[in-house]
């Protein structure tokens, strides 16, 4: 039951948050994924130092979030510091994309679980279950765990990230023993060969998912420090393990040869498993696939989270139906904008399924993709309000609030660009219709302008809600605050 209750819940710390976000960012998917196509289609055996110019790049914009995390509290996420930065229409144009990214982003992971699990479970098991059956068991348990809480959420992704993260590490420690680690990776002529702009895209790629952290600060204890910290600690673990870990699987290739190895086994996407098979052996390559499973699930739980809570509070200002913002009154779960969002997910990937189509290379492609695209969007114009709402209320600190973050937006909409004139390698497919998709962004644009025309002048309640609902939530997170 949810009855009437629209507040959120939660007694999430630094860990808790870092958790949520990492299982979204999904370490062990996004090396066997991402860093293989990377270092396929990108600079070759320079693909490390691309992580850490990616690193560099969010820390940059990390340092206006963390400031703004401390004015603003609230589970509309980045919508919500448009609307502060850049006003309500153009935070009404963030909400509209949030909500298409993170939507068709849970949808493509729902494809994405199922075909991977049940490959996986072919393999190992000998159990040949199609892929759909895979992701409704996937979506029946994400449900299961969001009617749990947000912290019980955590704690379980919490101990699927210890695992995923484990079976990758031992994997570096074996190929540092046996073979080193090759610093040729570091020379200009190996990582400015080949597709820089591919390879920067991929390595922010990697990073889609940690600016959930802010869509956590009205479940969170102490959100105002939590989610500055969080923020900060996600985005040097992703970027600095993903970084070790591909430098470990060039190094094991052969830094030189490593772009035309992992390019032998795009078409499979099994070059890390490959590399596991000759340092760990079968078995533990067998666990590898295992965890690669678990660390699918906890992505999709994670970015389940992220997209109801989107839902959850376009639902409390009335631009969505107010019912969507209902929580249940055991632990404050917004159960409402979750069942509503997984059936969303789910109607559209049986779709795919009922239709006999490919999960991968039109499913995932197409959804996971368009996702994505929509996440970075939102992340530049988040970057972008941030820098304006600094400079609107005349703060003193330039540093923290002016010259770092411009830094770290005009690298976000570089990785923006790249995303959109790379689309079809983004996605994975040169589908005519998928490399159409972009085109369902400027549309919502246009579409949030329309909505936001409407609320000014028709719906005047809804219109100044969007400015009101920030000062009412902030307010109650500084009352709960310790002191």
């Amino acid at each position: 039951m949810s009855g009437n209750e629209t507040s959120l819940r939660g007694h999430l710390g630094v860990s808790g948050i870092v958790f949520l976000v990492l299982a979204a960012v999904a370490p062990l998917t996004g090396i066997i994924v991402i860093g293989g196509i990377g270092i396929a289609v990108g600079t070759g055996g320079g693909t490390p130092v691309m992580f850490l110019i990616a690193t560099v790049v969010f820390v940059l914009f990390a340092v206006g979030y963390a400031q703004m995390a401390k004015k603003l509290v609230n589970a509309g996420g980045f919508y919500t510091y448009v609307v502060r930065g850049l006003g309500r229409t153009a935070g009404l144009v963030a909400a509209f994309v949030a909500v298409v990214g993170y939507n068709c982003f849970v949808a493509g992971a729902v494809g994405t679980s199922g075909f991977f699990t049940s490959a996986v479970f072919d393999s190992v098991f000998g159990l040949n279950v199609p892929w759909w059956i895979w992701s409704l068991v996937s979506v029946a348990g994400v449900w299961l765990l969001t009617r749990a809480g947000i912290d019980f959420s955590a704690k379980v992704l919490g101990v699927a990230l210890v695992c995923e993260v484990s079976i990758l590490l031992v994997l570096d420690v074996v190929i540092l023993f046996r073979t080193g680690f090759s610093f040729a990776v570091f020379r200009p002529e190996v990582f400015a060969t080949g597709s820089v702009g591919l390879g920067l895209l991929f390595a922010a790629n990697a990073f889609v998912g940690f600016e959930a952290t802010g869509l956590f600060g009205e479940e969170a204890r102490d959100p105002k420090r939590t989610i500055p910290r969080a923020t900060y600690v996600a985005i040097v673990f992703i970027g600095v393990f993903a970084a070790v870990t591909t430098w470990a699987i060039v190094s094991a290739l052969g830094v030189r040869n490593a772009g035309a190895a992992a390019a032998d086994h795009l078409a499979t996407g099994d070059l890390v498993f490959s590399v596991s098979a000759e340092y760990l052996g079968t078995a533990l390559t067998d666990v590898m696939q295992l965890l690669l499973v678990v660390s699918l699930f906890a992505a999709l739980l994670a970015l389940h989270n992220s997209a109801s809570r989107y839902l959850y509070a376009l639902g409390r200002v009335g631009v969505l139906p107010k019912r969507l913002s209902r929580t249940r009154r055991k632990n404050g779960s917004p159960v409402v904008a979750s069942t509503v969002q997984l059936v969303l997910a789910t109607v559209i990937a049986m779709a795919y399924a009922v239709a006999g189509a490919n999960p991968v290379t039109s499913l995932v492609a197409a959804f996971t993709g368009i996702g994505t695209l929509g996440i970075i969007v939102l992340q530049a114009i988040a970057a972008t309000a941030i820098v304006v709402h600094f400079r609107r209320v005349r703060d003193a600190r330039w540093g923290k609030t002016f010259l770092l973050p411009l830094l770290g937006g005009i690298g976000l909409w570089t990785v923006t660009v790249l995303a959109f004139v790379n689309f079809p390698q983004l996605a994975g497919s040169d589908s005519p219709v998928i490399t159409l998709l972009p085109w369902l962004l400027p549309v919502a644009a246009v579409l949030a302008v329309v909505v936001a025309a409407v609320f000014r002048s028709a719906k005047k309640h809804i219109w100044d809600s969007l400015e009101q609902d920030l000062d009412r939530v902030a307010q109650r997170a500084a009352e709960r605050t310790p002191q």
